[in-house]
């Protein structure tokens, strides 16, 4: 009995001294809810909260992802309800596809690397990927491990659109194409999944054929280099060429065309002539007769230098007298 009276004391004894502790001065009995009171506000104030310009927050209700909230003052439900994680959403992630391999870890050889293009041939191809986070909860809970979705949708996307062009093409002037697609279609694969992953820029660093095999790959393209030099010296032989060609083909075929129609021509009127005289020696025969005779004299006497007139019949002796004035002026001249 006496041990349990020295209990009861000692209980009584504790509690006022907490009684006192606890008592506000001049209220007296209601200090005690005051306090649960102002700690009540305090926990219910602590769900205010602000998400920095350069972050998304995401709000988990005991550990399971319920939203996703945008720069600024936000609330949610206090400790332990909510929690609020706050990732970086605008800093830039790069990564480069030819130091790792396809599960993450650090490429073991080139074959990491090659792809088949479009015609059938080997390349080796390096790109550098730049990410950044897009929606802070699909990329915490959608997906283990983001660099890796990031790696294999990547390089998926490249050997794809590697797949579709030829490999001339793929070593000239398609590099920022393919960039561009890969771009495109590793963005798609990672939206399909929801990664929660923004791809900024796809940049290709090396498109060239496997070592084992570049100076034979070195060799084919100096052929083909000198195959397009050859077809173009001739193409330029055969632009300078031709064009001579068609223009002396149309001089020939102008002149022939002008020599026809100065032989029809010609042909034409002497045909006409011959039956103006055919007609003139149809209504008198005798008459036209004697005047084609005369003509044909004429037309020999103009081409002779000597005249003999043979005066027999006609009543006059000897030779008419006749001056050789031809002979005396080449004479003359001759001196």
């Amino acid at each position: 009995m006496t041990t349990n009276a020295g209990t009861g004391d000692l209980l009584a004894t504790a509690k006022d001294k907490l009684a006192g502790l606890t008592r506000i001065p001049g209220l007296g009995g209601r200090g005690l809810l005051l306090l649960a009171g102002l700690v009540l506000l305090g926990w219910i104030s602590s769900g205010i909260y602000k998400v920095q310009p350069d972050e998304q927050g995401v709000v988990l209700r005991f550990g399971r992802w319920v939203d996703t909230t945008e720069p600024g003052l936000h609330y949610h439900l206090p400790a332990p309800i909510d929690t609020v994680l706050f990732p970086k959403v605008t800093q830039i992630n790069e990564m480069d596809l030819g130091d790792t391999a396809a599960d993450g870890s650090p490429a073991a050889s080139s074959r990491e690397h090659q792809m088949l293009t479009g015609d059938e041939n080997i390349v080796e191809a390096d790109c550098t990927v730049s990410w950044q986070i897009k929606n802070a909860g699909q990329f915490l809970f959608n997906i283990a491990e983001p660099k890796l979705a990031v790696k294999v949708a990547a390089e998926s996307a490249l050997r794809e659109i590697i797949g579709r062009t030829p490999i001339q093409a793929a070593l000239s002037d398609k590099r920022q194409q393919i960039a561009d697609q890969t771009l495109t279609l590793a963005q798609q694969l990672l939206d399909t999944e929801q990664a929660g992953v923004r791809i900024t820029q796809v940049q290709l660093q090396r498109v060239e054929p496997p070592s084992a095999v570049i100076d034979a790959f070195n060799d084919v393209q100096r052929a083909r280099a000198d195959q397009e030099r050859a077809r173009n010296e001739a193409q330029a032989y055969a632009n300078d060429i031709l064009p001579r060609a068609h223009g002396e083909a149309d001089r020939i075929t102008q002149d022939a065309e002008a020599y026809h129609e100065q032989v029809v021509d010609l042909a034409q009127g002497q045909a006409k002539n011959f039956l103006a005289v055919y007609q003139s020696y149809e209504q008198a025969k005798d008459v036209t007769a004697w005047r084609l005779y005369m003509n044909s004299v004429d037309a020999v006497l103009k081409k002779a230098s000597k005249v003999i007139v043979d005066s027999s019949g006609k009543g006059m002796a000897g030779v008419v007298p006749y001056l050789p004035l031809s002979e005396k002026t080449a004479a003359k001249g001759a001196k």
